[in-house]
């Protein structure tokens, strides 16, 4: 062997060993980590791939946790960051502006549901949440006519808003969720309308949770309590993929308008494109009263997000200095122009490079692939929207027996697909599939093939 064969070896068996020595991985069994073989350890990107440090490639199924759009190692977005640089890294937004942050504010109003017109920038979805909630609670306090009584939050079962304690309370997915709950605030919940597990046993939809009565309903019987409803909109993704019925997100605003209640949409995960719209509630031509937007902001660059709200809501947050009626809330990298120049690059090229327009046959391939899936024998349902794929997993579709936790189905499917190449991660026993807008027709068909062939070859009890 030569010496820098030698000494790439080591390197590479190095990293393995510090991973495991001084790393904590974020939503992920130590036991497993500690016992994968190998672990995978990512070097570089270009593209739609990964890059490991043996050099293999891995086509970027969940486009790095949903947050990578136009592909790794971008040109426009790279140059725009090293210009940046060129003239500042960093500067506060906590009584002052910078140029960069501005412009991007200004481009965001323009592109967002009409209605909406002041940006509040932040480092993350979870932040984005607990602006909104905060600025929820305290509209309620100083708007024209006070009503302090509007002070909780109307969330839905199963749906997925972070991981700060805020966000965790208006969260409702239990095995995230439930060790933290002595440390939450109460919310009102209502019934996610999951179809595949009707919660109201229904065997035909419309069920009165799926259709949105139930939901309208709980609007109407406790608006004089409720400061918002906080909705992922279309789709509920971490909770796997649910999607909701044509109708249902309209239902909610309308429910909202007439009683006075703010309506908060979570499109971290949604927003930039991944709908087959800009936003998801563009489906239905909603506006909400806040908007929180993350992850595709920046293309996948760096940490930036946005929580964006209405003039009038904007209003009832100004007074003199003694009246106490700032908004008491930030965070040292809020509006980080780096960040923001990234970001301003990423809608640049929504722009000129017509970036909903050329997803749209991608999206149709995605879906001709995707209902072939449905016959094979352990899939249960495949769902979702855009480019944003589900498959639920059954033991026994027929019998609609799930697996077993124990089993780690999914995860199974996930290591043998990334042997042949696919870097994907799962819900529970929910594959997802979520890909860069810079995948081909071409790759799609061969990504979906490859989970298609790794699901037959499970084997079961």
């Amino acid at each position: 062997m030569q010496k820098n064969q030698l000494i790439e070896m080591k390197t590479k068996h190095k990293l393995i060993e510090d991973d495991l020595k001084y790393l904590w991985h974020p939503f992920t069994p130590t036991e497993e980590w500690e016992n994968e073989d190998p672990p995978l350890i990512i070097k570089e990107g270009k593209g739609s791939y990964l890059i490991d440090i043996e050099g293999k490639e891995y086509l970027d199924g969940v486009s790095s946790l949903w947050v990578n759009l136009h592909g790794h190692r971008k040109n426009k977005i790279d140059t725009a960051i090293k210009n940046q640089l060129k003239k500042i890294a960093h500067s506060t937004q906590l009584g002052m502006g910078n140029d960069i942050t501005i412009e991007l504010a200004k481009t965001l109003i323009s592109i967002v549901p009409k209605g909406l017109s002041r940006v509040f920038f932040s480092d993350n979805g979870s932040t984005a949440v607990e602006a909104a909630m905060k600025i929820a609670f305290q509209y309620q306090l100083q708007r024209s006519e006070p009503k302090p009584e509007k002070s909780n939050f109307l969330t839905l079962n199963l749906g997925y808003h972070g991981d700060t304690i805020g966000a965790v309370s208006l969260g409702g997915i239990e095995s995230f969720h439930f060790k933290f709950s002595p440390l939450l605030f109460q919310t009102i919940r209502v019934e996610t309308p999951y179809c595949y597990w009707c919660p109201r046993g229904s065997t035909k939809p419309p069920c009165s949770v799926c259709s949105g009565e139930e939901i309208v309903t709980h609007i109407s019987n406790n608006a004089d309590r409720i400061a918002g409803v906080v909705i992922e909109p279309i789709i509920q993704g971490a909770s796997g993929m649910i999607m909701q019925k044509k109708g249902f997100l309209k239902k909610i605003r309308n429910a909202c308008d007439e009683h006075d209640v703010l309506l908060i949409a979570d499109e971290v995960a949604t927003g930039f494109g991944r709908t087959g719209k800009m936003f998801a509630c563009e489906h239905e031509n909603i506006c909400p009263d806040i908007i929180c937007l993350a992850k595709g902001l920046s293309a996948g660059y760096l940490p930036i997000s946005a929580t964006i709200t209405t003039e009038k809501i904007f209003d009832a947050f100004r007074g003199e200095y003694k009246e106490g009626k700032m908004f008491a809330h930030g965070h040292s990298y809020t509006g980080n122009p780096l960040a923001c120049a990234a970001a301003l690059a990423n809608l640049e090229i929504f722009k000129k490079e017509k970036t909903i327009d050329k997803i749209q046959p991608k999206i149709h391939t995605l879906w001709q692939e995707a209902k072939k899936l449905e016959k094979l024998n352990f899939v249960g349902d495949v769902r979702g929207i855009g480019l944003m794929l589900g498959i639920e997993l059954m033991k026994d579709k027929f019998k609609k027996i799930p697996f077993q936790v124990h089993e780690r189905v999914a995860r199974k499917i996930t290591l043998m697909v990334r042997k042949e190449g696919l870097a994907i991660r799962p819900l529970g026993d929910v594959l997802v599939f979520m890909p860069p807008f810079s995948i081909s027709k071409k790759e799609i068909k061969w990504a979906l093939k490859t989970i298609g062939n790794a699901i037959k070859e499970i084997r079961v009890n």
